[in-house]
């Protein structure tokens, strides 16, 4: 473990190999936040803005198996969601902690509410960004958003699907076009998102989720916790983009099978809503941590 003022980094040996990860605000006394990244396999970098959260608390990151600074094995008996949950516990085991919030975005949001399932006394909240418990669900909203893009780039995504062949030209711009509209809509992308691109677990996305956003192939396709959402019993803050491929009538449907829920669009922005009005999103985060915890606990890191 190697030590940077507030910053604590290392790696820990998991199941399959050895993740990377940081903890920034380390001599923090707030309750510590988990972030837990989307993809699968998309690493921790484009969540990087949360850092300003370690002002108040312990914020960490860490790269899931397979993806960015994390070990790449080649066993895909490794990409199941329980592996990841056991994963992420003994990460926060590790780490020395007790009780913490937990911030799923995309992907992450089903680890987040599968790891509550499974260790329901170790969670004092959750916010869950882009939210994706349905799996089924989220495809639905993407053909349908996917209706709204040009012919030729609706026609591109047909034929490559009808032939199993995703490496054309004509298959990338249309994934490009999607991703502007319903991804994240800066242009250009801030470096973090390109980081983590660059550091992706292509074979990690493609066994569980598929070749893209929209062509749903992998493990995955079939996954939704939708009938257990009603067990958390934690306060739980729901976000989404206005043009999110996460929509907000789908994130309002889980509002309301989850107990202790807020639910907030950020207007003019999409699935990297954290990215595209980062003030916005960290005021309403740091607000609904406050909320929830009223008093900050003992030092994580002396």
């Amino acid at each position: 473990m190697g030590e940077n003022g507030n910053r604590v980094e290392g790696f820990i040996e998991v199941e399959g190999g050895k993740i990377w990860y940081y903890v920034e605000g380390a001599d923090k006394s707030g309750i510590p936040l988990i972030t837990l990244h989307g993809g699968p396999g998309v690493p921790h970098d484009y969540l990087e803005p949360l850092s300003i959260l370690s002002d108040e608390r312990p914020v960490v990151f860490y790269d899931q198996l397979g993806c960015g600074r994390s070990d790449r094995p080649s066993d895909k008996g490794l990409w199941t969601v329980e592996r990841f949950v056991r994963e992420l516990n003994l990460l926060k085991e590790r780490l020395g902690m007790g009780k913490v919030h937990i911030l799923g975005q995309s992907w992450g949001t089903i680890l987040a509410c599968e790891y509550f399932f499974s260790k329901p006394e170790d969670v004092v909240s959750m916010v869950l960004s882009g939210p994706a418990m349905s799996i089924p669900q989220f495809e639905k909203d993407v053909r349908k958003l996917l209706a709204f893009l040009p012919k030729e780039k609706q026609n591109a995504i047909h034929r490559a699907e009808a032939s199993g062949r995703f490496d054309s030209r004509e298959y990338a711009d249309a994934m490009r076009t999607f991703y502007s509209r319903h991804v994240c809509r800066l242009d250009p992308w801030p470096d973090c998102l390109n980081r983590a691109l660059e550091g992706m677990g292509t074979a990690v996305y493609e066994h569980m989720y598929g070749p893209s956003e929209f062509t749903v192939t992998g493990t995955l396709r079939n996954y939704s916790c939708v009938h257990r959402l009603r067990e958390i019993d934690v306060p739980v803050l729901l976000t989404c983009g206005r043009f999110d491929e996460a929509t907000p009538a789908t994130t309002e449907l889980y509002r309301r099978e989850i107990v202790n829920c807020e639910m907030k669009i950020i207007e003019d922005a999409s699935h990297e809503h954290h990215l595209e009005k980062p003030e916005e999103y960290m005021e309403i985060v740091r607000n609904f941590l406050k909320k929830v915890e009223g008093h900050g606990p003992r030092k994580y890191f002396e």
